[in-house]
C-alpha cells in the first residue's frame, strides 16, 4: 500500500524572496534524497481560498519507507534547523489510495 505524504504550508519569509528561494532549493536538493522518496514535487498556491502558498508532496511505496524517512537524519535535521524556524503554518496530509 502507497502512501502519498502531503504538507502545504506558508513560510515566514516574502513570497519571491531569496529566503524563500533558498527553503525551496534546499528542501528539494535535502528530502527528495532521502531513500524511499519517490515522485518529490513542490508546487505553489494559486487559489486566494487559502492563506497556504506551497505543497510539498512525495510518495512512498509502503508505510516502512515513510517511517524510514520519518526518522531519517536528513529529515529530522531539516525539520529541526529549517521547517520549524521558517514555516509559519503548515496542515500536514497522508493517503492511500481506495
Amino acid at each position: 500500500m502507497s502512501i502519498r505524504h502531503t504538507v502545504v504550508f506558508r513560510l515566514a519569509h516574502e513570497v519571491g524572496s531569496a529566503p524563500e528561494r533558498a527553503f525551496l532549493s534546499d528542501a528539494r536538493r535535502i528530502l527528495s534524497a532521502i531513500p524511499g522518496v519517490t515522485d518529490f514535487q513542490i508546487s505553489a498556491q494559486v487559489s486566494p481560498k487559502s492563506t497556504l502558498t506551497h505543497q510539498f508532496a512525495m510518495d512512498f511505496a509502503d508505510q516502512a519507507a515513510y517511517d524510514a524517512y520519518d526518522a531519517h537524519p536528513d529529515h529530522v535535521a531539516f525539520v529541526r534547523e529549517r521547517w520549524i524556524p521558517e514555516v509559519a503554518e503548515f496542515q500536514e496530509y497522508d493517503f492511500t489510495v481506495l
